[in-house]
């Protein structure tokens, strides 16, 4: 009821014409019914997020707003509709959410205010397997006490908050900063909140478990500990995780330690989180099979005895990114090897990226080529955001009815659940909010009719032509990327990119070659644009107005910059420098539309990080450490031209206008002496751009750039797309 009542205030004011009943699950799995009369609402659920998922339901299906994030819309009349019983059952017994990395590239910096907001999300959503990492470090610090190690041992073992969850997963140590007591304080205390909330809605939290990764500290205790010393992503070795090998029998020691410092501040839960390889070779000769598998199925065991030596009841959880990104280590064998001493009921297995197996990597379906993941429950997932990146995505045909493959396939095992692990939210709401229909939904249905009723919703029933017209363009064009597409469903904004020419992606695992015309994206922005006074004042138009206008400036901008490379090759100097200021024009025109809302806002990302530092200090670490992840990500990679840099890039107001202006305006003015005659390439110094992204994130951004004094979100809309076109 207090989810409702936060969704829709008017409740409060009218009580009694809310009624919440309790129903029976069906199969094991959550259901919901809805319906109305006499101007009362009443809503039955088996669990409270089946509850508030049928409310939110009821909300859409009548044209009555919606919840996305920030941008809530609601238009609750003076009389509900009279609407017949509707009763729905998911298919699926979980309803699982969030990334491990969701919580560098999206949450680090969040407050309890912010939590809340989002576990109100969550179970509008129907959502009650979310992971909650948070305090995971708070916890591990008490163990690392325990066996003696010192401050300074912790310290080197940490990163900054935006880093965590790759220390977590062991690729990265002793990066971005430390962690004093006063983050470990705030965590745990956090961490309450959170957990008591979600438990509260009947949610099933997943909490973290000790995966094997240990301070270099441990050598002086354990001279004898068997630690193997593990890489990732061109790290240089000071940043290298130390690796407790399972066959050690320190392993279930310290992960029983851990497990019961937790249970002993959060109490008993019965799902815990453990990766121990992601994206990581293993620590053994993977050519031989039996040393592999030796080796794996000691880990399985180990992780399994670490958790359930304390709680008799508790799940491992693990994540599957890997197996499909990783074919060459996990096949049939290597994770049946891992699996082979864990019991049956007490593993779930997160099949990630189900979207990359099928439409990226073609690499068959996980469930086919591990065989129903040998009898293990197992969720369905994808990823339908990479690093936070603002660009429309999604392959919206797929998604739509891709669980059903699954559920119908023979293959599919003990399939328990379905969800969506995105590396980065706030971004992209259409395609969120599909995605959190279809765990209810086990019938196929049409794209087309599913997105008339989400426009009726977001916007409001009297719905103009316009608009549906506008969003049809975008669902069969960018929503949908041909089964050849390299980019991993993602057009990057090459207005984001470390200059060069001819250039095909922004961050090396990218893609910036459209697959659609970017006449579909200029059409959809000037259908908008065209209706855009009707709506004025409507918060979710105004946002997805700034965002497809955004989007439609960034692919004119990808197009543009390979015209651009042309006349340099051709050596036309004077297209070279018309069509370079033109460059430049999109991506300060870019900088002021996205400053008219916060969500585009830099700041609103830096604030949030200095909020959390208790002194001077503190927020300056943290507001370099959140510069740093969406620009040089590691230092010491990018300095060295690593493939980190701008994986996370954002087009964001005040990180274009001065980091992104600043960089494609330097290398222009070199090439543009080069064909002038002015300088000579053969001896022309390099740009390190490296440079010039370290000093940007170093100095200090308190300035608020979030428009809200400015002109309005349309005027500023119309204003910049008519000065990008002429």
């Amino acid at each position: 009821r207090s989810v409702m009542e936060r969704t829709v205030p008017a409740l409060k004011a009218v009580p009694g014409k809310l009624k919440l009943e309790a129903v029976k699950q069906e199969n094991g799995c959550d259901v919901f019914e809805t319906e109305s009369s006499g101007g009362v609402l009443t809503v039955r659920g088996s669990s409270g997020t089946a509850l508030c998922r049928g409310f939110y339901d009821f909300l859409k299906t009548n044209g009555l707003g919606m919840v996305a994030w920030d941008n809530k819309d609601i238009r609750w009349p003076a009389r509900i509709p009279d609407t017949p019983r509707r009763r729905v059952a998911s298919p699926f017994r979980h309803h699982y959410y969030f990334n491990a990395v969701t919580y560098g590239y999206t949450m680090p910096y969040w407050t309890w205010e912010r939590w809340e907001r989002e576990i109100d999300w969550m179970a509008l959503h129907g959502i009650d397997m979310p992971l909650a990492l948070a305090a995971t470090e708070g916890i591990a610090v008490r163990v690392w006490k325990r066996l003696g190690l010192t401050q300074k041992e912790i310290d080197e073992f940490y990163t900054g908050p935006a880093h965590l969850p790759w220390q977590r997963m062991g690729n990265l140590v002793n990066h971005d900063g430390i962690l004093n007591d006063n983050w470990h304080r705030d965590q745990i205390a956090m961490q309450h909140n959170i957990l008591r909330r979600m438990k509260s809605l009947g949610m099933k939290p997943v909490c973290p478990a000790f995966s094997g990764f240990v301070p270099q500290g441990i050598r002086r205790l354990y001279p004898e500990a068997k630690l193997h010393r593990l890489g990732w992503g061109g790290w240089p070795q000071k940043n290298a995780a130390h690796f407790l090998s399972p066959e050690d029998p320190l392993f279930l020691h310290i992960g029983s330690l851990y497990m019961e410092e937790w249970q002993k501040e959060f109490g008993k839960n019965t799902y815990y989180l453990a990766d121990s390889f992601n994206e990581m070779e293993l620590p053994v000769n993977t050519d031989d099979p039996k040393t592999r598998d030796q080796m794996l199925s000691a880990l399985g065991e180990q992780v399994y005895r670490s958790i359930s030596s304390v709680n008799p009841d508790a799940v491992w959880v693990m994540q599957g990114w890997m197996f499909g990104y990783q074919r060459h280590i996990w096949n049939a064998d290597s994770l049946k090897a891992l699996l082979s001493k864990v019991p049956d009921d007490q593993m779930l297995l997160l099949d990630l990226a189900v979207d990359y197996n099928k439409t990226f990597w073609h690499n068959g379906m996980n469930w086919d080529v591990f065989k129903g993941f040998f009898n293990k429950p197992w969720v369905y997932s994808v990823i339908p955001n990479m690093g936070g990146k603002c660009a429309m995505t999604g392959v919206i045909d797929f998604y739509a009815n891709g669980h059903l493959e699954a559920l119908e396939s023979a293959s599919k095992g003990k399939l328990a659940g379905m969800g969506m692990a995105p590396e980065g939210i706030e971004n992209n709401p259409m395609m969120f909010e599909l995605l959190y229909e279809l765990p209810w939904r086990e019938e196929r249905f049409s794209p087309d009719i599913w997105l008339q009723g989400y426009l009726k919703a977001r916007y409001g029933d009297d719905l103009s032509p316009e608009v549906t017209e506008a969003w049809r363009a975008l669902e069969h064009t960018v929503y949908n990327a041909p089964k050849n597409y390299q980019g991993e469903g993602t057009v990057e904004s090459l207005l984001c990119a470390r200059p060069g020419f001819h250039l095909d992606r922004t961050s090396t695992w990218g893609y910036a070659k459209l697959f659609y015309s970017p006449d579909s994206t200029a059409k959809a922005a000037q259908l908008l644009l065209s209706v855009a006074d009707r709506y004025k004042g409507n918060n979710n138009f105004e946002y997805d107005l700034v965002d497809i206008v955004r989007q439609s400036l960034a692919d004119k901008a990808n197009v543009l910059l390979e015209e651009i490379s042309q006349s340099y090759d051709r050596k036309d100097k004077d297209s070279f420098r018309k069509q370079t200021q033109q460059f430049l024009g999109l991506i300060l025109s870019q900088d002021s539309l996205l400053s008219t809302r916060k969500e585009f806002s830099v700041s609103s990302w830096l604030s949030a990080a200095r909020s959390l530092g208790t002194t001077e200090e503190e927020k300056k670490l943290y507001e370099w450490n959140a510069s740093a992840l969406i620009t040089v990500w590691g230092d010491s990679i990018a300095a060295n031209q690593g493939g980190l840099h701008d994986y996370s890039h954002r087009e964001w107001s005040g990180l274009l206008k001065d980091l992104y202006y600043q960089r494609w305006n330097t290398f222009f003015e070199q090439k543009q002496q080069e064909l002038d005659g002015k300088l000579d390439k053969s001896t022309a110094e390099p740009i390190h751009f490296y440079g010039m992204e370290k000093a940007w994130a170093e100095k200090s951004k308190t300035v608020d750039v979030s428009g809200k004094n400015g002109p309005s979100v349309i005027e500023t809309a119309k204003t910049v797309y008519r000065s990008a076109v002429e």
